[in-house]
């Protein structure tokens, strides 16, 4: 009929469907950190009852209550931000110079095969050799002061960063070679726009496993001979059996590499947002 009008068509379900991929997405990662809370929550609930309740000796292994006391009564002495900024200094130092020497060697040594099988030898050698069987060489060498300690975290990072960095210039998908070729790109084009990006993530490996190495080397140095530092107070307690004290000490340190960890992400995703969609991962 032509004066009945035309029902309006019925409105569509889809943009209504198109916003709950995004609150699901939400909702997973909710999902994650409520979990994770809870596991966390639950295993420092558990630590404390066992604490109180005698089966644990408090004496080596503190409850949470107390390590937090023992927190709050350090950070208001001046000697631990003393040791606190020495381990650091030592960490910082040691970790910079084998990021600023390993990066660009792991490079080179990957791209040119001929300085790849020079290092070789010696890479997996140094990196095989526990970095304690060198203290005793190292403490003659630079000393009891911070140079030891720098030394220390020093090798510890340096072959983690170098030898990844080697692998992932080696492993580069050969396309993407043939492509740039093609296009006449010259050698140095190639390293730097090819090469390069497809490495990073290989570095940030290394950065991982250096820094936890790094870590490692400070607290052996200090622990085995320093007069100063983050690691002292550890030893220092762990004698005189204040696991309160030396928990907190260790509670540094572990946090210390998780900010370290996050911070080397948070380097990683800067990257990606200009890296080729081909080299993300």
């Amino acid at each position: 009929m032509s004066g009945a009008s035309t029902p309006a068509p019925a409105p569509s379900s889809l943009p209504d469907r198109l916003p709950r991929e995004p609150r699901w997405k939400a909702l997973l990662k909710s999902e994650r950190f409520v979990l994770g809370a809870i596991g966390v929550v639950g295993f420092l609930i558990l630590w404390e009852a066992l604490a109180r309740s005698g089966s644990i000796n408090v004496q080596f292994f503190a409850s949470p209550t107390m390590i937090a006391a023992a927190g709050a009564r350090e950070v208001q002495d001046p000697g631990f931000w003393s040791d606190f900024f020495i381990s650091l200094t030592e960490f910082l130092s040691g970790f910079l110079v084998a990021i600023v020497l390993g990066i660009p060697l792991g490079l080179a040594a990957g791209w040119f095969p001929k300085l790849n099988y020079a290092l070789d030898p010696w890479l997996n050698f140094f990196n095989a050799l526990p970095r304690v069987a060198l203290l005793p060489i190292l403490v003659i060498a630079f000393g009891l002061g911070i140079w030891s300690k720098i030394a220390v975290v020093f090798l510890g990072a340096f072959f983690a960063i170098v030898i990844p960095t080697v692998q992932g210039v080696r492993t580069v998908d050969r396309k993407y070679l043939d492509v740039a070729t093609s296009f006449r790109a010259s050698r140095r084009l190639l390293f730097t726009s090819v090469v390069g990006l497809a490495t990073v993530p290989f570095i940030v490996t290394g950065l991982r496993l250096g820094m936890a190495r790094a870590l490692i080397g400070v607290v052996t140095g200090e622990l085995y001979a320093a007069t100063e530092g983050l690691g002292v107070i550890i030893r220092r307690s762990a004698e005189t059996r204040q696991g309160d004290r030396m928990l907190f000490g260790v509670l540094i340190f572990t946090l210390s590499g998780i900010i370290g960890v996050e911070l080397v992400r948070a380097v990683e995703r800067r990257f990606q947002k200009w890296r080729p969609e081909g080299f993300r991962r």
